[in-house]
């Protein structure tokens, strides 16, 4: 993988990274298609020039040995007489070189005079001898060592005689520098492109990494414990989305942040009040009058309940603990939950009576047995009883209810107090979570609960309006595990 360093102005370089495959990668393709391109072209320019080239020559040749074999055959003397006229009168003689060869091989007669007497030794030469087709040649002049095209006829006397062969010679000069020059355009043309998809590939992968540069160093804020750092979204695609869910994350990571705090400082400040009346009583029975046993009793009865409310804590730490480990487990067995229930309901009563809070307790139809952990149910119950006289007690009514339906035992309680802002509903099963309560508490209870109903295959849903109060609602399935099917209100 590529590093990622700070190069002058503070700007951020990505070596041997995104940039330096994407250009090997895209370049490469380019690369080859140009060079593919290029050569392609130049062989089909060489093809065309040389066909050019060839397709005249020929035609030139073609006529010339059909004038000579159809109308100059009284005598051969007559033939090369004519022969040596047409080679002085010959047109083209700046272009190419008409030589007439005679049956040694040897050429004759020639529009440049210094190639008489010589033998060409070129095959198209010696084809046009045994054939007595036309052919043609492209190569290495012998004599001259230059690259020529060359073709050569028969020249027929009395119809059926080859008195001698009829040779083109040009040079391929010009035909070279032509498809050297083209091959050269290509190539040039070719590099344009190169380099113009070079620069559209930087710039495009700078739109890139640029927007990835800025959310690598916003990520290496969040994990330097800059929790809440947000990036400007500028684009409405694949970076948008990243930055969307860069932004997400710090702001879930800030939250859990400030929720973890906010438990810490719950947590210190519920063991500190039990621990300090403790203490203080602990201090008051050491230097009272043991005599008092009143003053005795009321110390040890508020030593006890601080104890307890310590024990209580602690124990739903250790739940906690567990849940978060998945170690949480259930001892179940056939239960009357009715009876848990209602137990709990008449254990509050009278305690929140004694505030002027009426708890009223209902049962509709005839309750069944469950399957499920007595003692884990009965600590549900206890948390949602003790969460609707905290947060809601100032509604002073707290109704409940256990009700048997087709295949589930629900328990409702509903409380009338001030209600969960719909902002902080969503959030209120989460562990840590105290939202905008002051209520005492460690933000724990509803996380642990939740837990218990869920490894019942039930579920536990909160409904609240705010000024109207709360309802949370139970649905227990009669066996646990049986594809119990959550209400539609869950999903908060």
């Amino acid at each position: 993988m590529g590093k990622l360093t700070r190069g002058k102005g503070g700007r951020f370089r990505l070596y041997k990274g995104i940039r330096a495959r994407w250009l090997v990668n895209s370049l490469g393709l380019v690369f080859m298609i140009v060079l593919v391109a290029v050569s392609a072209y130049s062989v089909a320019a060489a093809n065309y020039y040389t066909t050019g080239v060839m397709a005249n020559v020929e035609s030139n040749a073609r006529a010339t040995s059909s004038f000579f074999s159809r109308y100059i055959n009284t005598s051969r003397d007559e033939f090369f007489q004519k022969a040596y006229h047409y080679a002085e009168e010959f047109s083209y003689k700046e272009r190419m070189e008409l030589q007439f060869i005679n049956l040694y091989g040897r050429v004759e007669i020639s529009t440049m005079g210094p190639t008489v007497g010589v033998v060409p030794g070129t095959p198209d030469v010696q084809n046009a001898f045994k054939s007595g087709q036309m052919d043609s040649y492209i190569g290495v002049e012998p004599l001259s060592g230059e690259r020529v095209l060359s073709v050569s006829a028969p020249l027929m006397f009395g119809g059926n005689q080859i008195v001698g062969v009829m040779r083109y010679v040009t040079s391929m000069k010009l035909v070279d520098r032509q498809v050297l020059l083209s091959t050269g355009t290509a190539m040039l043309f070719g590099i344009i492109v190169i380099i113009f998809v070079t620069g559209t590939n930087m710039y495009f992968i700078s739109s890139i990494l640029i927007p990835i540069q800025e959310v690598n160093e916003i990520a290496k804020k969040i994990a330097g414990g800059g929790y809440g750092a947000r990036i400007e979204k500028k684009y409405d695609d694949e970076i948008g989305e990243l930055t969307d869910t860069i932004n997400n994350m710090s702001a879930e990571i800030s939250l859990a942040e400030r929720i973890k705090n906010d438990f810490i400082s719950a947590v210190s400040h519920e063991l500190r009040t039990p621990l300090t009346a403790i203490a203080g009583w602990g201090e008051t029975l050491l230097s009272a009058d043991m005599r008092d046993m009143e003053e005795v009793k009321k110390g040890l009865r508020i030593m006890l309940g601080e104890t307890g409310r310590l024990t209580k804590m602690v124990e739903e730490l250790l739940d906690f603990t567990r849940m978060e480990g998945g170690r949480m487990t259930l001892q179940v067995e056939p239960m009357d939950v009715r009876a848990e229930f209602e137990e709990v309901v008449y254990l509050y009563m009278d305690t929140l009576a004694k505030e002027g809070i009426i708890l009223t307790y209902e049962e509709k139809g005839d309750i069944p047995e469950i399957e499920g952990d007595r003692a884990r149910l009965r600590q549900v119950f206890l948390n949602i009883l003790d969460n609707a006289a905290k947060h809601g007690g100032d509604g002073r009514r707290i109704d409940t209810a256990i009700i048997a339906e087709e295949d589930t035992v629900t328990v409702r309680v509903k409380d009338y107090g001030a209600g969960i802002p719909p902002e902080e509903l969503p959030r209120v099963k989460f562990k840590f979570y105290k939202g905008s309560s002051k209520a005492r508490g460690s933000g724990i209870g509803l996380a642990v609960s939740d837990e218990i109903v869920k490894l019942h295959s039930g579920s536990l849903n909160i409904e609240s309006t705010v000024g109207q109060g709360t309802a949370v609602t139970v649905r227990l399935p009669l066996k646990i595990g049986e594809g119990y099917a959550a209400a539609p209100e869950e999903a908060l």
